[in-house]
């Protein structure tokens, strides 16, 4: 017996239901796949709402000055100017941001060096920012 839905009726959760009852397997492919719908779409949300540069990352040499800026929460072109870099508008063939191998095969000399002058910089600059201050106590609950 095949299920009919009513022509002059709005559907409602009992047709629903009915129409569960008489396919099982219906409703399980039915609830499976919105399980797994509802999976993907938490998964998307988290991603573009949750993507961002981890804290304090090892410096590597695909990363540019701006993207270790982001990760140590310090402003590139300070990160520029104590490690001796070029900033990206200084350079004439492309004004853009280049990661620190371009830069050492530029200079010539070798990635680890740069490296190094740019965690001299981010420490230096870890010492010269002032600690956060301390957040205000949380007001008395009132009964």
């Amino acid at each position: 017996m095949a299920w009919r839905r009513p022509e002059t009726q709005a559907p409602s959760i009992r047709s629903l239901l009915s129409v569960f009852r008489h396919s099982p397997r219906l409703a399980i492919a039915f609830t499976v796949a919105a399980a797994v719908a509802l999976f993907f779409a938490v998964r998307l949300v988290i991603g573009i709402f949750g993507w961002d540069a981890p804290p304090n990352e090892e410096i590597r040499p695909w990363m540019t000055v701006g993207y270790i800026g982001r990760s140590w929460n310090v402003e590139p072109r300070d990160i520029d100017a104590l490690a001796g870099l070029p900033l990206p508008e200084d350079r004439a063939s492309e004004p853009r941001p280049y990661t620190l191998q371009e830069i050492a095969d530029e200079r010539g000399v070798p990635v680890e060096e740069i490296i190094a002058a740019v965690a001299a910089a981010l420490e230096a600059l870890r010492d010269r920012t002032p600690p956060e201050p301390p957040s205000p106590p949380a007001p008395p609950a009132t009964p």
